[in-house]
């Protein structure tokens, strides 16, 4: 003989399936909440305008990994100094939440700062270092701050555990530039920074990029980076534009075989200019 469930029972079981489902709600709307104040707060640390020199160009390509909760912390920053030397900075924060965004611009906003005190790259670095962890942070970024002269074409480079750059000439030299650089920022005070030279010729670009862009299950770091080589080769022989380099370099993300933060920054210098042809003679009227 069967026993006929009770009103009462199936009242209350639903009463629950109707709170657990309203938890689950709730809990994915402040996820999706958390999302999309780390998007926005990405995009405002941004910078909007690059500067601006004759034969000196500047492209930038980034793509912020916003599936799920899995949003980073990449940067990326070019500002006029007071001598009218150009800072650049590409960089990359540890974690994947919103934590890691708002660190982020903690991290660009001293760059830009003590760029106001010094320019000179390994001491900046250090600087920047020193008072990140004053803010009592778990968290810490690699970063390369570059200070170009965009008259001469010199730049000073210095890394802080971030990936080496990339480099290429018109004249069909490419590689990547392997210098000796420093710890993450924001783990132990008073670290140095050394500074290496470089100079940006006619035609040559340098390549500055995240480990989102190359570098992930699919994709070994030294491969990556070899690609990135060819493709930089590749555009500084043919004298293509640096936004058409930065938008290829971006494309190899969708290779590494994980959703992560990618941002690549081009700095290019106009190449050789071609030669006027002759002048035709011109028939002289009486």
């Amino acid at each position: 003989m069967f026993r006929k469930r009770s009103t009462d029972d199936g009242d209350e079981l639903l009463a629950r399936l109707s709170s657990l489902t309203a938890q689950a709600r709730e809990r994915a709307e402040q996820q999706r909440s958390q999302v999309e104040l780390a998007i926005a707060l990405q995009r405002g640390m941004l910078p909007r305008d690059l500067p601006s020199r004759p034969g000196l160009h500047l492209a930038v390509r980034y793509a912020p990994a916003n599936q799920g909760l899995n949003v980073g912390g990449d940067w990326y920053d070019a500002f006029a100094m007071p001598d009218g030397r150009i800072g650049l900075t590409i960089g990359d924060v540890q974690g994947h939440n919103i934590e890691a965004a708002a660190f982020m611009g903690q991290v660009r906003a001293a760059l830009r700062a003590l760029a106001s005190v010094t320019s000179e790259p390994g001491e900046l670095l250090a600087r920047t270092n020193d008072l990140l962890l004053t803010l009592g942070s778990d968290l810490f970024a690699t970063c390369t701050f570059l200070r170009l002269d965009p008259v001469t074409g010199v730049l000073e480079s210095a890394r802080a555990g971030h990936i080496p750059f990339v480099w290429a000439t018109a004249d069909g030299k490419s590689g990547v530039v392997h210098d000796m650089g420093g710890p993450p920022l924001g783990i132990q005070p008073g670290m140095d920074y050394r500074v290496t030279r470089h100079r940006l010729s006619t035609g040559g670009v340098f390549v500055l990029l995240t480990d989102g862009v190359v570098e992930g299950p699919s994709l070994h770091v030294e491969d990556g980076l070899a690609q990135v080589v060819r493709l930089a080769g590749i555009a500084a022989v043919a004298g293509l534009k640096v936004h058409a380099l930065a938008a290829a370099v971006i494309k190899g993300a969708d290779n590494v075989g994980h959703d992560d933060d990618a941002a690549v920054l081009v700095v290019g210098h106009d190449g050789p200019n071609t030669p006027a042809p002759p002048a035709r003679p011109r028939a002289v009227t009486p």
